[in-house]
């Protein structure tokens, strides 16, 4: 099967498409019309380079909120109150920290400058959301991602100090069931996440699950 080449356009190609690894196309750009048309389709960019690629994987890797795990520690962290729970008060400080963060097996970062500007401005639309653990008047951890009628697509999160990333995410998810998100997107497996609660569904699920409260 060959890869798909975006144009100007804002089109995808059916899911099923994808290469094995999931790759599903590659070119186009990072308008605020292509990124809405993607993960309306259950697609997301990641990639390293001037490039975009666009990528569907499958089995796909999500949580559903009231599969959350929260471990012992975690809750001894949470009643001490290490640190304090904020969101979208940050965005721009998070998805900076996001790029700037050293991940094992990656040369660099995704988030190139065109990546971290198209998320500012879905921020501003008021798509993009990010999660924030603070201690001592800094922010200290977080997440970021785009919410989407009852569906929320993670994409980066970082921790300058132990537990902050966990703590913000726990603490989201938990906001975010309260709000009546059925769905959290992970995208590809982590084992960090797993430890949260995380698992793989069918891709033909999570289609079926998107398209029903996207």
């Amino acid at each position: 099967m060959s890869l798909t080449i975006l144009d100007e356009n804002i089109w995808f190609p059916p899911l099923e498409d994808a290469l094995d690894d999931g790759l599903l196309a590659m070119g186009g750009d990072l308008s605020t019309e292509r990124l809405i048309k993607a993960y309306q389709e259950g697609i997301f960019p990641w990639y390293e380079g001037e490039t975009p690629l666009w990528w569907s994987p499958n089995p796909r890797f999500v949580i559903y909120p009231a599969n959350l795990k929260v471990s012992a520690t975690m809750k001894q962290v949470i009643k001490r109150k290490e640190f304090e729970f904020k969101t979208n008060t940050a965005f721009d400080q998070v998805i900076a920290y996001c790029k700037k963060i050293k991940r094992a097996g990656q040369q660099g970062t995704w988030i190139t400058p065109a990546v971290e500007k198209a998320y500012n401005i879905l921020h501003q639309l008021g798509i993009a959301h990010s999660a924030e653990a603070w201690k001592g008047g800094k922010l200290v951890g977080g997440l970021y991602g785009i919410k989407m009628g009852k569906l929320f697509f993670g994409e980066s999160m970082f921790s300058n100090q132990s537990n902050a990333s966990k703590f913000a995410f726990i603490s989201y998810v938990k906001q975010l069931e309260a709000e009546g998100i059925v769905l959290i997107d992970c995208q590809v497996y982590t084992e960090h996440l797993e430890s949260l609660g995380a698992e793989m569904i069918d891709r033909d699920l999570f289609k079926q699950l998107l398209y029903k409260y996207r």
